[in-house]
């Protein structure tokens, strides 16, 4: 039974964490990407998205859900469903972020809402964070997660959106396992689907390790950057809509459309639309 008011009183929770922004994480995730970029130093501007690599929230080892997240109930809400994914964001940047930066990053619980799919109970958290450079903002999220219960045996498999079939550029990316540990240890992310092969199949009735959303989304901006190194992107929104596993490669899409935006998105091995995004462009800051 979900008791959807008493989540609801989380709502206008806020959490605030300071952090500076250091070189290590942007170096090891260009790494991990495969990029020839030059070493980031203090001054360089952070690529959008991998703010994700910093404000990390810490929690003890003993204080860690079954599932290797943290047990629910401080800033997040005690969402009694077993299964959490990041379903999409919507982002604005609003001033560069730099490398050697102090920045505060406040987060809020702007929603808790319930609804029954066709796999069971829904319940969607969506969590507003922004980032300040003192009293410059530099950047507005709006964060949608999504708790499920688990996959029944006998469920009939879900028919997912196919992908287009057009793009004016793409990239095939190997999900490898190394990718994925490494993506978990750069954002302190113990969720134990993107590591824990036995753990994804016997416990969670996955068909292998779970690529992580937000690295999904940061392939997506990757590939815009390689393909339009020059371009600014002003905005960015996604939306997760089918898992991908390590047990498949795919591919990551673009198409440039009339109005300064680019649509991105990733084709999972059969066809099926995995994620689907929107890249607004904008002048140089």
């Amino acid at each position: 039974m979900i008791d959807i008011d008493h989540l609801r009183t989380w709502e206008t929770r806020t959490e605030d964490r300071d952090d500076l922004i250091a070189t290590f994480p942007s170096n090891a995730l260009a790494a991990s990407l495969d990029r020839d970029d030059p070493l980031y130093e203090i001054g360089d501007p952070l690529p959008p998205l991998w703010h994700w690599l910093h404000f990390l929230p810490i929690h003890k080892l003993q204080d860690s859900g079954y599932d290797g997240h943290a047990a629910l109930g401080t800033f997040l809400p005690p969402v009694p469903l077993p299964r959490r994914m990041w379903a999409g964001s919507r982002l604005t940047f609003h001033a560069p972020m730099k490398i050697g930066q102090h920045l505060t990053k406040r987060s809020t619980i702007k929603s808790v809402s319930h609804k029954s799919g066709r796999s069971g109970d829904l319940v969607f958290v969506t969590v507003q964070h922004d980032v300040y450079d003192r009293d410059a903002q530099c950047l507005s999220e709006e964060h949608d997660i999504v708790y499920r219960a688990a996959a029944a045996k006998d469920a009939p498999p879900l028919v997912p959106t196919q992908a287009p079939v057009h793009s004016d550029f793409s990239r095939k990316i190997e999900p490898d396992p190394i990718l994925l540990f490494r993506y978990s240890a750069l954002t302190f992310n113990g969720h134990r689907i993107h590591y824990d092969h036995p753990f994804c199949i016997e416990t969670e009735g996955y068909d292998g390790l779970v690529v992580h959303g937000p690295l999904l989304a940061t392939l997506m901006l990757d590939l815009l950057r390689r393909e339009m190194p020059d371009a600014h992107v002003s905005a960015f929104e996604f939306r997760a809509h089918a898992s991908i596993f390590d047990t498949h490669n795919f591919s990551i899409h673009g198409q440039p459309n009339p109005d300064d935006t680019i649509h991105l998105w990733i084709q999972r091995h059969d066809g099926a639309l995995a994620m689907d995004g929107k890249a607004t462009l904008g002048p140089n800051p």
